[in-house]
């Protein structure tokens, strides 16, 4: 699907959907879990989905209601697939079964979409070997699924270079149930909200371990936990929220955002506090849960932005970087390059097209904005981030901007098209 985009000036109220982060670790926490668990406001998305299709096949039974999911736990019955794990397009699914299958005595093969088979694993499997599990890539001078994976885990150490906070999480969500003590270390730990996040479910589904170091470099479980079931809610995405803020601070708006947790771990609420350093006029009403935003004042940047803990946060802010007047340089890309896409680069292309100038290097990237945007096709190289932003760039271009594979935006915002046209933005399907 193309979806044309073109000048808008935005009114009325949004509401964000759940977190995709959040649903897939309650999702496979209450897959381990004892008793039937409930999961209100999960994201209906193809990558929650394929963490339902996962639970499935490890033992669970997933009822999928409107605004709620049921999930019985398979608990200590958790069972060896008896199909391939196929997770889609979701890394997080992906990896997160991985750490899963090694508590099984048996094995389970994992795989995914194109994207997927494409990006490096080889951190978890290494660590999963390492604490006595057997993990294998399939395919020579690889590094991506598909992967085979059985158990138990035996227990021991593991080491990261902090790159990759997927990989620890799902090393921290199975060694807490193994049996055995495994102790974590992590050498310049990223993405550090999303272990919190990490943390703050397992506690939830009633697991406790020392964190020893107070920066995320330590962690020592004794693998002796039990998750219980819990009726828990989700909370709205913020990785999703940028995208109707920025579409609103670059045209003349008058919107509020609403259902939002200013508490909750995500990073990506950071976001907000670096459009205000551009000049961008947003209301925080954090007793409420809301934003309100008054958009078409000028932006104007100069500043430095570190993405090290906020990967995700780059399509957006680069698009925002472009309508502020002055140079934004972000810094801390390295693990952006291996989302879904290498999105520095592919951002670097896209923003090129629309007349933006940007210069890059592997670790950063600097938006030259302020000139204006022109109208012109570019491609989401099928990545979810890549299609919401570049379709917020042509509400305040000069022409329209054609998106390319725009359908993919609902792996992490189902409707999102059709939310925004409510708000009056002039998204058309081409």
């Amino acid at each position: 699907m193309k979806i044309n985009s073109s000048k808008s000036e935005l009114r009325g109220t949004i509401i964000v959907p759940g977190s995709k982060s959040h649903t897939i670790r309650a999702v496979l926490l209450a897959t381990m879990a004892e008793g039937k668990s409930t999961i209100r406001n999960p994201l209906p998305s193809n990558d929650c989905k394929s963490a339902a299709h996962a639970a499935r096949l490890f033992g669970a039974q997933v009822e999928e209601a409107d605004g709620v999911w049921y999930i019985q736990g398979a608990g200590s019955q958790l069972k060896v697939p008896d199909d391939i794990v196929d997770c889609g397009n979701s890394g997080t699914a992906t990896i997160f079964v991985m750490g899963m299958a090694a508590l099984l005595k048996g094995y389970a093969v994992i795989t995914g979409d194109e994207q997927i088979r494409r990006r490096p694993v080889h951190w978890l499997v290494n660590a999963l070997n390492a604490l006595g599990a057997r993990a294998m890539l399939t395919r020579p001078d690889h590094q991506a699924p598909p992967v085979v994976v059985g158990g138990p885990l035996q227990g021991g150490t593991a080491v990261f270079d902090g790159f990759n906070s997927q990989v620890i999480s799902a090393t921290m969500l199975s060694s807490a149930i193994c049996g055995h003590q495994v102790e974590i270390k992590v050498d310049h730990p990223l993405e550090k909200p999303y272990l919190q996040m990490t943390i703050d479910w397992m506690k939830t589904f009633g697991v406790d371990f020392v964190e020893k170091s107070n920066d995320y470099s330590h962690f020592v479980l004794d693998g002796q936990g039990k998750y219980h079931a819990v009726d828990a809610v989700v909370p709205s995405d913020w990785s999703g929220v940028a995208f109707p803020l920025v579409a609103s601070i670059i045209t003349p708006s008058d919107v509020v955002i609403e259902g939002l947790d200013f508490y909750d771990a995500q990073g990506d609420k950071a976001v907000v506090d670096h459009l205000l350093r551009m000049g961008a006029k947003i209301e925080k009403d954090e007793a409420k849960g809301r934003l309100h935003i008054i958009g078409g004042s000028p932006l104007k940047s100069g500043i430095e932005i570190n993405l090290n803990d906020t990967p995700d946060a780059l399509p957006a802010l680069a698009v925002a970087a472009a309508f502020a007047e002055g140079a934004t340089t972000f810094t801390g890309l390295s693990h952006v390059r291996v989302k879904e896409t290498d999105r520095v680069a592919v951002m670097e292309e896209m923003l090129g097209r629309l007349g933006v100038k940007t210069d890059t290097t592997k670790d950063s990237m600097v938006v030259y904005g302020g000139k204006g945007l022109k109208g012109d096709v570019v491609a989401s190289q099928k990545d979810h981030r890549i299609a919401m932003a570049l379709a917020v760039a042509g509400l305040a271009s000069e022409g329209v901007v054609t998106v390319e594979d725009a359908e993919c935006a609902d792996v992490s915002f189902p409707g999102f098209y059709q939310q925004m046209n409510k708000l009056g933005a002039n998204f058309q399907e081409a």
